[in-house]
């Protein structure tokens, strides 16, 4: 049940906006918990990335004095890879095109993560 209701949030985010190719709910230790990626993208793979790379971001944050750390945005010439928390246990992984319009995605990302935050 609880599955379910994740997946139906990626699909929500993932139809909220042309601009979103992918998405998926990582727990803490990088553990796959739903996910709407596309076919042969390894999924324990892009756990184990997102949950190191939000970790390490959480801790360059507090190191440099940025204070409490709200995504980390990677950005390549195939487009974004968005992370944010959702909650205490789990990391929203957002896939986008190059072009992307990263102000309504980080909205969406945003509302996302919060309903996720309720479920977990």
């Amino acid at each position: 049940m609880r599955i379910e209701m994740l997946t139906s949030i990626l699909s929500e985010l993932n139809g909220s906006s042309a601009d979103i190719e992918a998405s998926a709910i990582v727990s803490s230790d990088g553990l796959m918990m739903a996910s709407l990626l596309p076919a042969g993208m390894d999924e324990d793979r892009v756990g184990a990335m997102s949950a190191a790379l939000l970790s390490l971001g959480d801790r360059t944050a507090k190191e440099l004095a940025r204070g409490a750390l709200e995504q980390v945005l990677i950005k390549g010439d195939r487009g974004y890879i968005l992370m944010t928390h959702a909650g205490e246990e789990a990391v929203l992984t957002v896939l986008a095109k190059p072009q992307a319009k990263l102000g309504l995605i980080f909205l969406d990302v945003k509302r996302a993560a919060e309903a996720i935050t309720r479920i977990l």
